[in-house]
């Protein structure tokens, strides 16, 4: 958790104060005295059958609520909306004082920030208070919306999968454009899903602990077959096919730390994979230099996935059996974008026509937390179709 900033500025301000009219984020300010002033700040008349007064709630209130919720820090949320610490702070406090709720606790001994229960409550409706909102102004002005799709496992080459599938989208909803941005990992994506910063995810999905992935759901697009990865001088690396469990005395190599990296853990337990070792991901071209410089290892790569032109490489199918890299399309429950339906038809279309989904129990592995994502079989397990033939790469 970073140190949080002084936050006298939020505890000593009155409840009342009004935001800086002047704030980056646009947002309209009026009196906070005045009922009917554009920026909606709360109505407290009753209404006429006598039931609870109405509260309109200002868009910047909640924007400054949903932007410290997702950071827990006061000044990475102010730097985010582009306004001062002491004008989010303001913000927050006036939304607290129109709910009649704390949202956040404010540790000054320990200088963090949380959530508070109410706080947790008013999280998922605020954020889609705000995704209704830029809906709205999107219908107002025109144009095509863009649909913010975040990106991980990079060194296995998502994108070629997702080209695949945004061409198809495109020819099929000219209406949709797609913004691809960069995710760090799942736990990092689902939280961007969450927040309201990213509309949907692309990359391998796994249980995440204390339910971090709750109110997100995913679907299964692809799954890829694996090749191990060898330098020219490894034991192993004149065959042309390897079974997995031929690995078990080889090092397996992970380009993060494996706890990160789900599939090689499940990986290297299920075929008995002892001996591991990890280090930083710095891209291919250095995983690569790290192989063809240790004998012993190996690692795992999609048998699409391009690599660097290398000498001194192998790249070896895996089979009996195959394991199979799983990426799956992630979202939030509600609210959903617009144009993710247009998104979700052309993966799968993009599925059928290139078969990506082509499962044989016993011919292939999946890791345990995989299997749930499969659609049973419309044959029973019948394999129609041998799979294509792969060769040694290099």
């Amino acid at each position: 958790m970073d140190a949080a900033p002084d936050f006298s500025s939020t505890t000593g301000s009155a409840p009342g104060s009004t935001d800086d009219p002047g704030s980056a984020d646009g947002s309209a300010n009026g009196s906070a005295n005045d009922p009917g002033s554009a920026n909606g700040s709360a109505n407290g008349s009753g209404s006429a059958d006598g039931s609870a007064p109405r509260l309109d709630l200002d868009l910047a209130h909640v924007r400054a609520f949903a932007a410290t919720a997702e950071s827990l820090h006061f000044g990475q949320a102010a730097a985010r909306l582009g306004i001062s610490q002491q004008a989010l702070s303001k913000r927050v406090a006036r939304l607290e004082s129109l709910l009649g709720a704390r949202l956040f606790d404010r540790d000054g001994g320990t200088r963090r920030t949380r959530l508070t229960d109410a706080g947790e409550r008013f999280a998922p409706a605020a954020r889609e208070a705000l995704a209704a909102g830029e809906r709205a102004v999107a219908a107002v002005r025109g144009g095509r919306q863009a649909l913010r799709l975040d990106v991980w496992g990079h060194l296995y080459a998502p994108m070629r999968t997702v080209a695949h599938a945004a061409d198809a989208a495109a020819a099929a909803d000219p209406a949709l454009r797609l913004e691809p941005g960069p995710g760090r990992d799942w736990p990092s994506v689902a939280e961007a899903l969450l927040s309201g910063a990213a509309d949907a995810g692309f990359g391998r999905v796994h249980p995440l602990p204390d339910g971090r992935d709750r109110g997100l759901a995913h679907r299964l697009v692809r799954l890829e077959p694996v090749d191990a990865v060898v330098s020219a001088a490894h034991p192993l690396a004149g065959a042309a096919e390897l079974r997995p469990a031929d690995l078990r005395d080889s090092v397996l190599w992970a380009p993060a730390e494996l706890p990160r990296l789900d599939f090689l853990r499940r990986f290297a337990d299920d075929f008995g994979i002892a001996r591991r070792q990890s280090g930083p991901n710095l891209g291919p071209d250095h995983l690569v230099q790290h192989l063809r410089a240790d004998p012993r290892s190996f690692t795992l790569v999609p048998a699409d996935a391009p690599l660097p032109s290398v000498a001194g490489l192998r790249s070896i199918p895996l089979t009996g059996p195959t394991p199979l890299y799983a990426w799956s399309l992630a979202w939030r429950d509600t609210p959903r974008h617009p144009l993710l339906d247009a998104l979700l038809g052309a993966f799968t279309a993009a599925a059928r026509a290139r078969r990506w989904l082509d499962y044989v129990p016993g011919r292939d592995w999946l890791p345990d937390a995989d299997h749930a994502q499969l659609a049973p079989p419309a044959d029973g397990g019948k394999e129609d179709n041998p799979p294509p033939s792969r060769s040694a790469r290099f």
